[in-house]
């Protein structure tokens, strides 16, 4: 099984640690993000992993390098020129996905690198691939923040809100209290590699603004998990949190 890691970001709320190493090799408990990540996969039975770099990329290789690549098969989508966020940086990593007749409709993993969670990542594969018309499925829950994804009564996406500004996507989203089913996104997802004939395109976007565009015409759903433990090690304060949520997973 395929899966991708999104490990290119600069870290900037991780400064001054990223000033000298990429965000991805930032330890907890002791071991990089990235290791975490690339372990838990490995154990969930994905065997062939893309991993998007730009930030300190040559530290990131070294380290695959060094350690031989955790015994599974890795791939590197090299974003050194340009740093292209996840909708972009999953559309150039695309041609490790998409097999030459295209007609590979197996699930693909998706994962930021600074996510830990609880997450059963082959219940989250197994329930992608149960939907066939389905082109995209986030993991999501109802955690308290400010920004939500909406979803219908059948967990397909209509759209995102920004409570505290009021801000909805895509434009001319009517919201209404109370009309949709309002979810956190995780971090965590699962496509169907024909997404990237969705209208993917080269260059620097999110893949959840790509989703609110299409979203209309094309069916991505919601995989809520009621009991969801999940911490984003991307700030100074949650690195300090991360090893008492390892423990406790």
């Amino acid at each position: 099984m395929k899966a991708m890691i999104f490990a290119a970001g600069l870290g900037s709320r991780l400064k001054p640690l990223t000033d000298t190493k990429p965000k991805a090799l930032i330890e907890v408990a002791g071991k990089p993000m990235l290791e975490h990540v690339i372990l838990k996969l490995k154990a969930s039975g994905f065997n062939e992993i893309v991993i998007n770099v730009h930030h300190f990329a040559d530290q990131i290789l070294d380290f695959l390098q060094a350690n031989h690549n955790f015994g599974v098969d890795i791939h590197i989508s090299d974003e050194t020129e340009e740093l292209l966020d996840t909708g972009g940086g999953l559309e150039k990593a695309g041609k490790y996905f998409i097999s030459p007749c295209h007609e590979d409709k197996n699930g693909i993993l998706l994962h930021n690198v600074d996510i830990l969670s609880n997450c059963n990542l082959q219940d989250l594969i197994r329930f992608h691939q149960q939907t066939p018309d389905v082109y995209a499925t986030m993991l999501v829950s109802r955690r308290i923040t400010s920004r939500y994804l909406l979803f219908d009564g059948n967990n397909l996406l209509c759209g995102w809100i920004n409570k505290t500004t009021g801000e909805v996507k895509p434009a001319g989203l009517k919201y209404e209290e109370g009309k949709y089913r309002e979810y956190a996104y995780s971090g965590i997802q699962a496509i169907n590699p024909l997404l990237l004939n969705k209208g993917m395109k080269p260059g620097k976007y999110s893949i959840i603004d790509f989703y609110l565009q299409v979203c209309k015409n094309i069916r991505i759903q919601g995989y809520p998990v009621d009991n969801l433990q999940l911490i984003d090690i991307g700030k100074p304060e949650t690195l300090i949190k991360a090893e008492e949520f390892l423990n406790q997973l």
